[in-house]
């Protein structure tokens, strides 16, 4: 797996600079620039960190979709939330998020 390039990845999906991971995760951005620049992979403790940036867990990280994740308790909430909502409530949320 490439782990520079899914951090890379999802920092893009959401429109972050390196500075607003490094934000968001409690990294200095200095770190986060030397694993691009010097090719290193970041610690496991630093990619837990990135992972806490952005509300995902090491799992879903390495997840390559085909298989089960562990969810993040605000992920729970948010499926268990889904199922109680009606057929043109869940239409309506995927069109918004669509628009975020």
């Amino acid at each position: 797996m490439d782990v520079l390039g899914k951090i890379t990845e999802l920092r893009e999906a959401r429109n972050w600079t390196e500075y607003m991971l490094a934000e968001k995760s409690g990294l200095p951005q200095s770190t986060i620039s030397s694993w691009y620049k010097k090719g290193m992979l970041p610690s496991i403790t630093s990619l837990e960190k990135i992972c806490n940036g952005f509300g995902i867990t090491m799992s879903r990280f390495f997840s390559d979709g085909n298989e089960a994740v562990e969810l993040t308790l605000e992920q729970k909430l948010m499926l268990d939330r889904w199922d109680t909502l009606s057929k043109e409530q869940k239409s309506a949320l995927i069109e918004f998020l669509k628009t975020i």
